[in-house]
Formats: C-alpha cells, structure tokens, sequence
C-alpha cells in the first residue's frame, strides 16, 4: 500500500490576509452560517449507470437504516436497483470506473465498491427477492428489440411506470452479450437467470427465436406499439481490414466467444494470435487457454468451422487438450491497452504472451487459402504517432486469427436504422434521429461497458416515458445520475415537510413546511477530494474479496468463478471505509468542536440521512470551524436570512 505525505486542511501562503472586501469574518465571527450542501460523490459520477454508490454504501454501513423490519441488505438491494437491475452481474464483470473515481485513492486506495455490491446482489437472489409488479397499467405498449442488457433494463423501467413491454429476441435465450459474450466462469448463468428472471416476472412478455425485421417487420411493431426500444446491441465484429482477412480461419472475436458460450466451441488447434488488447480480447484470450489446443484436428473439426456454425465438437476429444499457444499482437505499448488492467495481469498469469509494438500488415495464406502466419510490422511511438519501421515486417506462424478490434450491429431487414458505421444515432435524450417513437441505448449507440447499457436504457426509458405521455421530452441535468433526494428520504420515514400556506415568511430554520439549512447541488457539482477533510480518515487497506490464483500451470480446463464474495461482516468493514463524499456520514466533528453549542443532534425519531445535525442561529457566531472539520465537505458556510 503506497504511502502518501502527511495531509494539510491549510497550504502555504493561507496565513495572508483575506481582501478586505471578501472577508466576512470579523475578530472571529460572520454573519455567515453553515449550510448544509449536498454534492454527487466522484464515483456516481464516474459511474456510467448513475448508481447512488455513496447511498447504498451508507446502508450497508449502517447510517441509513431501514423502516419496520426490513433487513439492512434488503434495503441497500432496494437503493442499488433503482439504477441497476443486475448487481450481482456487475458486482462480478464491471470494471468498476467508480472506483477509478473514488476519493480514497487520495488517502490509499479505492473502497471496493463491486465487491460489496456482489456480496448484496448474491444475498438478494439467495433470499428470492423480487420487483414489484406495478398496480396499475398506463394502457400503453412498448416493443423492446433485443434481450440484452440494454433492452431487459428498459423493461424494467418501463413496467415501474406500468407500461406493457414486449421483448423481441432473435435468439432462444435472453441475456445477449452477458450471456452469449461474457464467458460462463466469469458470470455464473444461475446468477444470470436468477437477476433476469426477476425482469421478467414484473410482467414482462418474451417472443424469442424472433427477429424484428425478418420475422416481423417494423411497420407491424409501429402499428402494434405505441412506442419501440432498440437494444440489438453490436454483435458482429469487424473484419480484420488487411489483406488476407477473409481467410476462414480469421475470425471476430464476438463469434469465437459466442461459439465457446453455447457450448460448441471446445478447444483450438496450434498457435491462436488475438488482435488488440480490450476486454473482449481478453475474454477470448482467457478462454482460449483453458479449452487448451490439439494438434491433429479433422478438417470439420477445425475451430473456425465450429465459430462459423457449421459444426459442433465433440465432448469425447477434451481428454486430448494441451496447453493452448496463445498471443496478444497489439500496435501500441501493452500499458496502453484499453482493458482492464486486473484482466490483463490475469491473462498473462495464466500463460499468454504479450507481443506489443506490432502491426498487422498482411494475412499469409497457404494454398488452400487459410491463413497460416501473420505478417506484422514493428511500430514506434514518435510524439504521439505511430510510426511502422518500413523494411522490419516478419510473419508469425499461426493456425487462426481472432481479431477483437472493435463491434458493429447487424441490420439485415432494418437497413434504416443503420447510420452507415453499424451504429444508430441518437440525441441526448436517447431517441432515434428522425424516427419519432423510436428510442435506442446500449452497444447499438456506441459499444462499451455493461453499464453504460444500463445508464443509457435508464435515461431512454425517462424519456420514452415522457413520449408516451404525449410531454415535452426534459433537458438532461449536467451531472445526470440517480441522485439521492432528501425529501423521499424523509417521507418515506414520514418526516415530509408540512403542506405550504402561501404567506409571507421569515424564519425558516423554524418553519415546518421547509427543509431549512440544506442546499442540493448534485445535479450541478461534485464533491472533490479538496473539499473533503482527508487527514480525517486513517489509511486502512481494502478489504479484499478472494481470487482464484490460476496459473499458466493449472488454467487448462479451469472454469472455476475468479472471485468469491465478501463474507458479510467484510462488506461491513469495506462500505465503512466509504468516505461519505458530499453528505453528512455522522461523525459528529461540528458538534464536537463547535466553540457556541450551535450545532446540535437532530432527536433520533426526526432524523434520516442527511438530517443528523442542525444549527440553532441564535447561538451560531459564524466562526466557520464546522466546515472546517467536517470530513465529507458536507457543510459550508452561507448566508442565512
């Protein structure tokens, strides 16, 4: 664990006076009071789903405290799954940008926010918990195209406000890329079902086996439907764009991992070269060594017939596997790749050979036309560019070719939608361009993580739901996540303010119709670890969850889960590392050091997250120690009249 210099709350230089015109403070006093100001923690906003990560943490940590006799895990379910639908799925595969964001990487390291997320995901499919169907239908009915991640998180959203949602799936599975992409060891299927059971059973209708655009057409489901959500996602990889690429044993690594997850695919035969060095081409890499290789394979048996579809291996052949031959040939230095840095070190733990600075210039073909070594290029870096060394090209003997060098849709029978990249342009409130009713998220926008998919669908569902409500479609806040609100917190505890009598008024602080003293600013500024008390918190190392330490020696057939749980008293100790970032977490330093008394504990039956403390002005000097103490950046000092 790195070690980092002492914290200073003041710098050099803070000892000089204050321009006289800025200076409310007088001999020590202000007429300036705290305030309580509400910011969105840098990992909800580094978040692409929006989770209330801080929210939820704080659930789980015990500061927001369940109503009745709900459980502490129930309610931190709850919170996580008014953004996300999947936490067990995302616990285990999201690379987890949020906690790049964290704050306490400015003291150590980040809170392992997947990992406790996880640990609440797979308590909420063991206790069978569900969504709740909703009461009453809108009498609207929305076609959602594609099963994946996008299209069954618009479900979800969608049915919360009671519309009718009818997912289309051209496969006989729902799940798209979680299930056809994402290898099985790294997301177990009964985790799968068991979150997208839970979608369905909201009263969600499934037509599998259908394709929109050849088994129905779009004019049915503009007639059927009052409106349509596309999810189809981006299926097929691009082409290897040398030549030589149409050898049929240069495959897309979005085929080769769909031939493995539905069984078909069981090991590979020689050297395999993976081109590039993102998360799918880890995936293909990682799964690549543990199917192992056989060196002598009849020609129907040969991978890239069992990845175009034409055959299936047989199971009797496993005992056969060695060790597979497996490299990575990537243009630019290995520390710039695009995956995520843990699935990278864990492909070469498990025995893949990295080869950077290489260039593909050409597939070799032998003379039955299949290509046998790839003729390469080194490359340098030179301010910035990549430069080939023009008269270094040398061939790399190999049996198949994966290129994982990008994704795009398959828009057969729907030509229309295709903006010409494979993609689909959509606006900020995620609605097809030119295509009024027609409302799209996920891979089919522009191919990214899971969660992206999710924040997307999330954002196109609010909007969809204004269109079908025949309203104006919203501007989109600046920080647009799922922010935590005061005033559900506190009606949900039926502590709401009272109904408002219009009159003049003064003195608010006592006022029951006001939330007073509290000022929301997380649609506009994130909390910043500047604005936090860092010497508060000691250093303390995350609390990890368990990895499977799988080597080059023991990877082959080896589709054990990466990572365990946390067990729960560790997910505890991980979310009370959570710094709180721009909301009270209860420390109780204002109160403590306040010099007046004026700050004071909110009574315990009036108290709910955010509303701890408050201030009595008659006492108040306005010395400003309170926000100089307040770890999270919670309280700042304003004017009060």
């Amino acid at each position: 664990m790195a070690e980092k210099p002492t914290f200073r709350l003041y710098e050099d230089g803070d000892h000089v006076t204050t321009q006289w015109n800025k200076d409310v403070v007088q001999n020590g006093l202000s007429e300036i009071c705290p305030t309580y100001i509400h910011r969105t923690p840098p990992c909800q906003a580094s978040c692409p789903s929006g989770h209330d990560i801080r929210g939820w943490l704080s659930i789980v940590r015990g500061i927001d405290k369940p109503v009745g006799d709900m459980t502490w895990q129930e309610h931190a379910f709850r919170r996580m799954t008014k953004a996300n639908p999947f936490p067990s799925v995302m616990g285990r595969v999201c690379p987890a940008p949020c906690e790049d964001g964290c704050n306490r990487n400015e003291v150590e390291e980040a809170v392992g926010i997947n990992a406790v997320e996880q640990y609440v995901g797979d308590w909420a499919l063991k206790q069978n918990l569900t969504y709740a169907v909703p009461e009453q239908d809108s009498g609207k009915k929305v076609a959602i195209v594609g099963g994946g991640c996008a299209g069954l998180t618009a479900a979800f959203f969608l049915r919360q406000k009671g519309h009718a949602c009818t997912v289309f799936d051209e496969y006989d599975k729902l799940g798209g890329m979680m299930v056809f992409g994402i290898p099985g060891y790294r997301t177990p299927r009964s985790v799968l079902d068991g979150e997208i059971d839970r979608i369905i059973d909201m009263g969600v209708e499934v037509k599998l086996n259908t394709r929109v655009g050849t088994d129905v057409s779009v004019e049915e489901l503009e007639r059927d439907y009052d409106a349509i959500f596309w999810g189809i996602g981006a299926v097929a990889g691009k082409k290897l764009p040398i030549p030589g690429g149409d050898a049929p044993n240069v495959v897309d690594g979005m085929s080769y991992l769909r031939a493995f997850n539905e069984d078909r695919l069981k090991y590979i035969s020689g050297r395999i070269l993976v081109i590039g060095a993102g998360d799918t081409a880890m995936d293909v890499l990682a799964v690549a060594r543990r199917i192992g290789h056989i060196k002598n394979v009849t020609q129907k048996d040969r991978p890239e017939n069992v990845i175009l579809g034409y055959t299936v291996h047989d199971v009797a052949s496993i005992a056969k596997r060695q060790g597979a031959d497996v490299w990575v040939v990537y243009r630019r230095p290995i520390t710039q790749a695009p995956a995520t840095q843990h699935e990278l070190d864990a492909v070469i733990r498990e025995g893949v050979e990295i080869h950077d600075g290489l260039s593909p210039v050409e597939v070799i073909k032998d003379e039955d036309g299949r290509a046998k070594a790839l003729r390469v290029v080194p490359v340098e870096l030179v301010d910035g560019k990549l430069c080939p060394k023009e008269g270094e090209e040398f061939d790399i003997e190999c049996t198949m070719i994966v290129s994982a060098t990008g994704q795009a849709g398959d828009y057969m029978g729907i030509e229309d939608f295709d903006n010409g990249r494979g993609l689909m342009d959509a606006d900020k409130a995620y609605q097809v361009v030119g295509k009024p009713g027609h409302f799209v998220a996920g891979d089919a926008v522009n191919p990214h993580l899971l969660t992206t998919a999710i924040g997307q669908a999330s954002i196109a569902s609010e909007s969809l739901h204004h269109y079908l409500m025949e309203q104006d479609i919203p501007s989109r806040p600046k920080i647009d996540t799922h922010h935590f609100k005061l005033l559900e917190e506190l009606r949900v505890r039926e502590l709401e303010p009272s109904q408002f009598q219009i009159q003049e008024a003064w003195g608010t602080d006592t006022a029951e119709f006001a939330i007073h003293n509290y000022e929301d600013r997380s649609k506009t500024e994130i909390a910043t670890h500047d604005q936090l008390h860092l010497a508060y918190f000691e250093q303390e190392p995350m609390n990890r969850r368990h990895e499977a330490n799988i080597t080059s020696e023991d990877v082959l057939n080896n589709f054990q889960e990466r990572f365990s749980a946390l067990e729960e008293q560790k997910a505890v100790d991980e979310a009370e590392r959570c710094m709180s970032c721009g909301m009270c977490f209860e420390c109780d330093n204002c109160v403590v050091y306040c010099p007046e008394d004026a700050i004071f504990r909110v009574k315990k039956d009036q108290r709910a997250m955010g509303r701890y403390v408050d201030t009595d002005y008659d006492k108040c000097v306005g010395c400003h120690i309170c926000a100089d103490v307040c770890p999270s950046g919670y309280i700042k000092m304003g004017l009060t009249y």
